[in-house]
């Protein structure tokens, strides 16, 4: 189930990342996009569920670590946007897959093109807010002023470091920047067809079995009509 995968290094050469998949050389195959930053941890384990379902439908399904991200070596100070997305589609030819699951802020890297699905799609902007609330408020309980304003001057210039994950300033200023807008061939699903909390709320990393039921049967009956 893991296995490595010959990613690519931004001077073009091949690097490797790590990749779980369920491979057993099927016609239908999946690429799922993780969430970035926090919500990458928040996901793991129900990505890895909402994976098995589709494997047992007959959906071959890979989610490959990005630079800079989970078992990845790669400074996460280094990464972009742009580079991830690259990344992602490097993975989609690497891995023949012909649809995509992009999870909350993974829809901002599906390649250009690609059809699937974007469940609760998030805004760059908002995350990027989140972070920095999170960040104002850590400094205020330790007894420290800071504002978001000061921070994103900071960070656009220089980087910054956000809920524990540095950012360069590539980064800051793409997701200040970036007025996302879903690719029509992506299909939206939202919180409401799922079900129940969503986990990105939930104080704790959390699994939900049904809410993995749901997206499976959701993204399986897309496949099943693909």
């Amino acid at each position: 189930m893991y296995a490595s995968w010959p990613c690519p290094q931004p001077d073009g050469s091949p690097g490797e990342e790590m990749v779980l998949g369920f491979d057993h050389a099927r016609s239908k195959r999946l690429l799922v996009i993780a969430p970035l930053f926090d919500e990458a941890n928040k996901f793991r384990h129900q990505t890895f569920e909402i994976m098995r379902r589709l494997d047992a439908q007959g959906i071959d399904c890979f989610v490959p670590d990005l630079p800079g991200c989970n078992e990845s070596l790669a400074p996460h100070g280094e990464q972009s946007i742009t580079r991830w997305r690259a990344t992602v589609a490097a993975a989609a030819t690497h891995f023949r897959t012909g649809r995509v699951l992009a999870i909350r802020s993974g829809a901002w890297l599906a390649p250009e093109g690609s059809a699937g699905w974007a469940y609760a799609p998030a805004k760059p902007g908002q995350v990027l807010r989140g972070m920095l609330r999170a960040r104002t408020l850590a400094a205020r309980e330790a007894g420290r002023s800071e504002s978001a304003e000061a921070l994103l001057v900071e960070g656009r210039e220089r980087g910054l470091e956000l809920a524990g994950w540095p950012l360069g300033a590539e980064l800051v200023r793409e997701l200040e920047e970036n007025a996302f807008v879903l690719p029509e061939a992506l299909t939206a699903i939202e919180q409401a067809e799922v079900g129940g909390k969503p986990l990105w709320l939930r104080a704790e990393n959390d699994v939900d079995p049904a809410q993995a039921d749901a997206l499976a049967a959701l993204v399986a009956a897309g496949m099943a009509d693909a």
